[in-house]
C-alpha cells in the first residue's frame, strides 16, 4: 500500500474553546494551498482509491479540496484514528481496515500525524522514533509493502508552491512592447 500523510492545511489560529476549535475552518491560504497541491499531485498522476479524514472541520475541508481536484468521486471516510486524541493503536487499526487498497490518502493533525509517520518508519525493536517534520500542508507518501514502511517522499508546501508556480507559467516568452 502506498500511504500518503496529509497534515491538513492552514485554518488560522487555534481557538481556546475546545468545541470551537474542533469547527475551525480553514483560511483563504489554506484552501489555495490545498488546490494547489491538488495541481501538483495531478501533474504527477496520483490518485487515490481510498481518503479517509479526521473528523475535525480543517482535515475534513482539506480531504474534500484535494479528492475532488484529484478527481476522487467517492465518499471521504471519517475516522477517530486521526483524530487529535488518537492513539498509533487506532492508527495501526485504521491502517489494517484500510490494507486492501492501494493508495490512501490520510489527512490528520499535528502532533499525533508526525509522532504516527515516525512510529512506522522506526524499526523493529528500535527505541529511538525517527524526527519527521510536517509543516500544514505537507505530504509525505509512505510504502508499506512488505517489511518495515519506507519514507518514498515528502512535499512541503513550500516545494508545492514552487512546483505549482513552474507549472502554471506561460510558455511564451516576454517580450516587451517599447
Amino acid at each position: 500500500m502506498n500511504l500518503y500523510v496529509l497534515r491538513h492545511a492552514s485554518a488560522g489560529l487555534r481557538r481556546l474553546n475546545p468545541t470551537l476549535d474542533t469547527k475551525r475552518p480553514l483560511d483563504k491560504d489554506g484552501k489555495s494551498h490545498c488546490l494547489q497541491l491538488a495541481h501538483v499531485l495531478n501533474a504527477m498522476k496520483i490518485n487515490f482509491d481510498l481518503v479517509v479524514s479526521s473528523p475535525l472541520k480543517r482535515s475534513l475541508q482539506t480531504a474534500q479540496l484535494v479528492a475532488t481536484e484529484t478527481g476522487f468521486e467517492q465518499n471521504i471516510v471519517i475516522s477517530n484514528g486521526l483524530s487529535p486524541a488518537a492513539t498509533f493503536a487506532d492508527f495501526q487499526k485504521l491502517l489494517r481496515d484500510c490494507s486492501n487498497y492501494e493508495n490512501v490518502l490520510v489527512v490528520g493533525h499535528n502532533p499525533n500525524l508526525t509522532q504516527f509517520l515516525g512510529q512506522l518508519l522506526a524499526a523493529p525493536g528500535e527505541t529511538t522514533i525517527p524526527g519527521v517534520r510536517l509543516r500544514k500542508g505537507s505530504l509525505a507518501r509512505v510504502s508499506l509493502m512488505r517489511g518495515p514502511a519506507v519514507l518514498q517522499s515528502l512535499l512541503d508546501p513550500r516545494i508545492v508552491r514552487a512546483l505549482y508556480s513552474t507549472s502554471t507559467k506561460s510558455s511564451r516568452r516576454k517580450t516587451s512592447r517599447k
